[in-house]
């Protein structure tokens, strides 16, 4: 099962970031978006495609989502909201789920993470984590300390 536009299996990029919890395995991939871009202007923009997996024998629904995005400057930003992309996917033992979404920041870098509220089929709700991720464009200027 997959969201949007089939985006490609994630497993083929090196960087991932991954998370298990219940049974549920997170995988993230994100991307700096060059052509959605504007760095003279402050705007930078990144792809994350996410791929759910049901590793367990449940059957469960992704209900909700809530996101912690922080820019490189420290500002905060809070995103909570039903299902992902439009969808509350139900994925079934063995099942994935796919789709890639957007964030955009005012700095050349970031990081993002959260959870996901998901419901077993005996209506018990329980909380699978997103991995934090780093959100990285080529306009980063890198300090060594």
């Amino acid at each position: 099962m997959q969201g949007l536009d089939e985006p490609p299996d994630i497993r083929q990029n090196e960087t991932m970031y991954q998370a298990l919890t219940d049974q549920i395995e997170i995988t993230v991939q994100p991307e700096f978006q060059e052509d959605r871009s504007d760095p003279s202007a402050g705007r930078y923009f990144w792809a994350y495609t996410i791929e759910i997996a049901n590793r367990g024998s449940r059957t469960v629904q992704l209900v909700a989502r809530h996101w912690r995005i922080t820019d490189s400057n420290g500002k905060l930003n809070e995103v909570r909201g039903a299902g992902v992309v439009g969808e509350q996917p139900i994925l079934r033992e063995g099942e994935t789920f796919r789709y890639t979404s957007g964030c955009p920041l005012q700095t050349p870098s970031g990081f993002m993470g959260g959870a996901y509220r998901m419901v077993d089929e005996e209506g018990g709700s329980f909380e699978v984590e997103i991995p934090t991720f780093s959100l990285d464009s080529p306009y980063l200027k890198r300090v060594l300390n």
